[in-house]
């Protein structure tokens, strides 16, 4: 049985011209139990040594509740301070427009705020790109694109990107924005399977976004499945993963990456080994049965 069409080693942030790996590495737990530079230095050079140069992280990473706003930013501003010459090996992706306490805020002035505060923490002249985190219901979204092509113009942000966003809240942005959208950020998982049907990755495809899947691995879940419907899934990708001798988790990656639309998962460890693992999922190869396969599984149904 012919396989899909295996993810190329290098591919462009939607319709930008800005290469990136087909894999990601975010970096949402990258400041906790105190992690120093010199550690958070090797767990970047883990990714980058293993091909993985879209690095993924948010103004939001660190904070606890109380405190820690902006921690994994600033820390990676420290590993880049260190080493200089990284910056160029890598593309670097930030999120903001969440503002504890409140839950969101993208009012202009808020979010000029927010980019500018980011490029201080990660001690960066331009970010690579800038997503919105979560949708603000109160921010029309025409003011919202007018603060991101401010950015874009000054020469702050190379590319946009939004995350958690709708298909319409995404149509709307869209609508405002001369500077294309270049990705959309949503949960994808084998066990979170809503995009394939619901219409957003079709939207993504039709609109030249990379989607980049947050949670590849269901928030842990698909490493230790306790659910009848879990275990299915686990089962249906433990076969290709025997098959091929990788891990489960790389199975999980790979059969994300076999989609149409490119999707770029983005490995929420901070261990170096597993980071470097997930460069493994370039090598998995899927055949439509064994694709449909875990999906079936997800879905709990067969297909109509």
């Amino acid at each position: 049985m012919t396989d899909l069409t295996p993810p190329a080693a290098e591919r462009h942030l939607g319709t930008s011209d800005i290469a990136i790996s087909p894999i990601a590495w975010g970096m949402w737990r990258l400041a906790d139990n105190g992690r120093s530079a010199d550690e958070a230095g090797r767990l970047v050079h883990a990714a980058l040594d293993a091909g993985i140069t879209l690095l993924d992280t948010a103004d939001i990473y660190g904070f606890d509740g109380e405190g820690g706003f902006g921690d994994a930013e600033s820390l990676l501003g420290e590993v880049l301070t260190a080493e200089p010459g990284l910056r160029g090996r890598m593309v670097l992706a930030t999120k903001g427009g969440i503002r504890p306490p409140l839950p969101y805020d993208q009012s202009p002035a808020y979010l000029a705020e927010a980019i500018d505060a980011s490029l201080r923490r990660l001690k960066v002249e331009t970010i690579d790109l800038y997503q919105i985190h979560r949708p603000d219901i109160l921010a029309h979204p025409q003011e919202v694109a007018r603060a991101l092509e401010d950015a874009v113009a000054s020469g702050k942000i190379r590319a946009l990107g939004v995350s958690n966003f709708t298909q319409s809240q995404i149509e709307a942005l869209v609508h405002f924005l001369d500077t294309p959208l270049v990705t959309t950020q949503p949960e994808i998982s084998p066990l979170r399977i809503d995009c394939f049907e619901n219409g957003e990755l079709d939207q993504a495809m039709r609109l030249g976004l990379t989607p980049m899947a947050w949670s590849p691995l269901g928030g842990g879940r698909l490493l230790n499945a306790e659910s009848k419907r879990d275990k299915q899934v686990v089962a249906a990708l433990d076969s290709v993963a025997n098959a091929q001798g990788v891990s489960r988790a790389v199975a999980a990656y790979s059969w994300l990456m076999a989609h149409p639309a490119g999707i770029v998962p983005i490995i929420g460890s901070q261990s170096a080994e597993r980071i470097a693992e997930g460069a493994e999922a370039l090598g998995v190869r899927w055949t439509r049965q064994d694709w449909y396969a875990v999906l079936v599984a997800a879905r709990g149904e067969d297909l109509p």
